[in-house]
């Protein structure tokens, strides 16, 4: 989040600028308020580190006798290429096996978000929503499958319209047990 008014004045010129030198005109009619659309836009699309990680689960811890697998999939995500400020975009799968807690079900996509909403790269979204959940709930495993599609990948460089990266990050029984892995890969299919 940009955190003063000072900080969006900043951004404000920056685009300025960039607009200016690739031959743009920042006060031509349809150009005139975008430096201070973009300082919004930014304002919203990195809003994730912003975000606390204990205010976001907030106590939605709760006692439960269940210890089979919980998984939340296809959760739509939006991000930043920390490399080429563009964006990738995708769907994350979520899993953990409870040992006594389980998390309230909106937490799950709200932890995706707080990740996805921050300059990145896809590997280490990945492991951040799966630590954050192996550290919050100390289940007997954790998984999570991300999904992307990269504009950096798509419209420069390579230039390839349908390519998807897949990481994956296995904590805990999902690591230890094929069995368990492949339980998980079953229900995300």
């Amino acid at each position: 989040m940009i955190n003063t008014p000072e900080d969006k004045k900043e951004i404000e010129q920056a685009v300025y600028t960039i607009m200016q030198k690739v031959g743009e005109d920042p006060e031509r009619e349809g150009l005139k308020g975008t430096p201070t659309r973009i300082a919004r836009m930014y304002d919203e699309i990195l809003a994730g580190y912003a975000i606390d990680p204990v205010t976001l689960v907030n106590n939605a811890l709760f006692n439960v006798e269940y210890d089979e697998m919980v998984v939340v999939k296809d959760i739509e995500y939006f991000s930043m290429c920390e490399h080429h400020m563009l964006p990738f975009y995708g769907r994350a799968h979520v899993a953990y096996i409870p040992r006594d807690k389980v998390i309230g079900l909106s937490k799950i996509p709200r932890i995706v978000d707080m990740f996805a909403r921050r300059l990145q790269v896809q590997e280490r979204m990945t492991r951040q929503i799966a630590d954050l959940l192996n550290d919050t709930l100390n289940p007997l495993g954790v998984a999570v499958m991300v999904e992307g599609a990269h504009l950096c990948s798509m419209m420069r460089g390579i230039k390839k319209e349908h390519p998807r990266m897949i990481t994956s990050t296995m904590l805990g029984a999902f690591r230890t047990s094929v069995a368990t892995r492949n339980e998980f890969l079953a229900y995300i299919k």
